[in-house]
């Protein structure tokens, strides 16, 4: 009897540590999947601005991700996560600094205008009264008895008042040129700053932010004029690979290659935007699905042909790359969601088919 409690207690132990087991893995995989979004948010949080140098952020966020999930040791990984804390705070206090630097000009420019526009009121104000007193001293002119005497009185205040006038315009002129160099620096600066949050800081074409904004727009008008357009989902095949044997600072010249290589082989009214790590979007206005694979075939067979460099002191040490390409035309019935779905499962596509290739489906 006493042997079959024993029993009994260790098969409970081994349920109760079973369960605890399994209560850790579901933990784990939650927290992992926190670690993971909370690097994507710092991410998206880093804005293009290429001062604070936010490609080397994301790019270091990048590997403190990749060494953070494959580390064993927990001593490590608070070793290795209060270095990169001092980065990212690092990084945190340089945007806030330059937003706030930025903010700041741009109040001045606005402070400027203000003053220059009470001072301007208050010399209308002094010219109104300088123009009433004129006229009072006419009026009183026109009271002399001598006709000879009223018409030199006359004279003299009808060219002092053309001198007031002419003196008035003067100043007015100067001072709307200022205002308007003013109001034209601010317009630039204003455009700037929204250009800048719209493009990608290592290649220049657009963000993804930008791409959202644009396909959106594209559906929206494709419901409304019948315009259709197409969609080419581009990734690099292998990257990791590239990135794992040549390191980082290849892998951005060779994201920054074929941003190039891509912006010469797309019309001028086609959208070039960086996807999202080493992939890209390229929508194509007014393109059938016919059109659009041809398009992307060509991509491919450009892209797989050209030899990029690796050293910049030596051409000889190359390197070539291939790119998988998913279409997909945007239909009737499309919304977003939809048609970057069709994309992707066309991309898969052209993966699970051996790469360097374009799929549809």
């Amino acid at each position: 009897m006493f042997g079959l409690r024993r029993r009994f207690v260790k098969e409970g132990h081994i349920e109760e540590y079973a369960f605890k087991l399994q209560d850790l893995e579901q933990r784990y995989e939650a927290y992992t999947l926190v670690m993971r979004t909370l690097l994507v948010f710092l991410k998206d949080f880093s804005m293009d601005i290429n001062e604070i140098d936010a490609v080397g952020f994301r790019s270091a966020l990048d590997r403190f991700g990749e060494e953070f999930f494959e580390e064993t040791s927990a001593k490590r990984i608070h070793r290795r996560f209060d270095r990169e804390k001092q980065t990212i705070n690092g990084y945190i206090d340089d945007q806030k600094t330059y937003l706030e630097e930025r903010d700041r000009e741009l109040r001045k420019i606005i402070d400027l205008l203000s003053r220059a526009m009470v001072t301007l009121n208050s010399e209308n104000d002094a010219y109104h009264q300088q123009i009433l007193q004129r006229g009072e001293k006419i009026e009183q002119i026109t009271r002399l008895d001598d006709i000879r005497k009223i018409k030199s009185a006359l004279e003299k205040e009808v060219e002092s008042l053309r001198e007031t006038v002419e003196a008035k315009q003067a100043d007015e002129k100067t001072r709307i040129q200022s205002l308007s160099s003013q109001v034209e620096s601010l317009r630039e600066e204003l455009h700037s700053a929204k250009e800048e949050s719209m493009r990608d800081g290592l290649t220049g074409v657009y963000n993804r932010r930008a791409f959202d904004n644009h396909i959106q727009t594209l559906v929206e008008h494709q419901l409304v004029n019948r315009k259709g357009f197409a969609i080419l989902l581009l990734d690099i095949d292998d990257f990791k690979h590239i990135n794992d044997t040549y390191g980082h600072p290849v892998g951005d010249r060779v994201i920054l290659a074929l941003a190039m290589a891509c912006r010469q082989m797309i019309r001028s009214d086609d959208f070039l935007a960086r996807y999202g790590g080493e992939e890209f979007a390229i929508l194509l206005p007014g393109a059938s699905r016919r059109n659009a694979v041809k398009k992307a075939r060509q991509i491919c067979k450009s892209i797989a042909k050209t030899q990029y460099s690796l050293d910049e002191q030596d051409d000889a040490v190359t390197l070539s790359i291939t790119v998988s390409i998913g279409v997909a035309e945007c239909g009737r019935h499309d919304d977003v969601d939809t048609l970057l779905e069709k994309a992707d499962k066309a991309l898969y596509k052209a993966k699970a088919a051996g790469k360097n290739r374009a799929e549809t489906i």
